[in-house]
């Protein structure tokens, strides 16, 4: 959870890290590293608690899942580097070269029902049409007309989005989600939008129990009733305006 002096600081960059704590875990990284003399991709994890100390969780020896989100605001090539790190060249940056720029968001687009429960959501993808467009970026897993079984990880895709700033990657995504077609199982776009509309999320008050004490499923389905309610408004009013353009006076 984020608090006091980060407020001022979280609608352009991280909900939580200033440029100092964010120096000071990045070294920490690094020094995890050196002390095992890793070589090749890796990802450290921390915690953060109220106070912003941070705690080391875990390292993975190899990209996470979010990877884009790094290459999207450092606009370097992670897949490309570890390969060539593998292939015994020296990596074409240093240290010094990375630079942020802008602010990216990613969702992990999973075939699972929010509404019941996140149980496992498999059938036909009659739909699948991921959206396309400036700043967004989508890792596909699977094509429309494709059965998704039980048997393997949920995970259908990784929608990425950049942003000048983390309100405008939070609107990106936004946009990003409604224009995410899918259909013929349920995924967890609907929770994703839930948790980018909620304000401890925009405000960066928030830690691991967000779940847990915000969501429910009847607000979902109270939001599928708005927007459902909001869309009957718009086709009734885009009906009669043509209705009165089409009709033809009595001679």
């Amino acid at each position: 959870m984020c608090k006091g002096d980060i407020k001022k600081f979280w609608k352009k960059h991280s909900s939580c890290l200033t440029p100092e704590k964010r120096k000071a875990i990045g070294e920490a990284a690094v020094l995890v590293a050196k002390s095992c003399n890793y070589r090749g991709a890796g990802t450290v994890e921390f915690l953060v608690d109220e106070q912003l100390n941070f705690y080391f969780l875990e390292m993975n020896t190899r990209l996470q899942v979010e990877h884009p989100v790094t290459e999207m605001i450092t606009g370097v090539d992670l897949v490309e580097q570890q390969i060539r790190v593998a292939r015994g060249e020296k990596l074409s940056i240093q240290q010094e070269d990375l630079k942020i720029h802008g602010h990216s968001m990613e969702i992990r687009v999973y075939a699972e029902d929010p509404l019941n429960n996140f149980l496992p959501s498999t059938g036909n993808l009659s739909i699948y049409r991921p959206p396309v467009g400036e700043n967004i970026r989508v890792d596909n897993g699977i094509e429309e007309g494709m059965d998704v079984p039980i048997y393997y990880d949920p995970m259908l895709s990784k929608l990425v989005v950049w942003g000048e700033n983390r309100s405008a990657a939070i609107e990106n995504l936004k946009i990003a989600i409604r224009n995410f077609k899918i259909e013929g199982i349920q995924s967890t776009l609907p929770f994703g939008l839930f948790v980018l509309n909620h304000e401890a999320f925009k405000k960066g008050d928030f830690d691991t129990n967000f779940v847990s004490k915000y969501y429910t499923t009847k607000i979902i389905n109270d939001s599928f009733g708005e927007e459902a309610a909001h869309a009957a408004h718009i086709a009734l009013k885009a009906y009669l305006k043509n209705k009165e353009i089409l009709k033809v006076p009595h001679a």
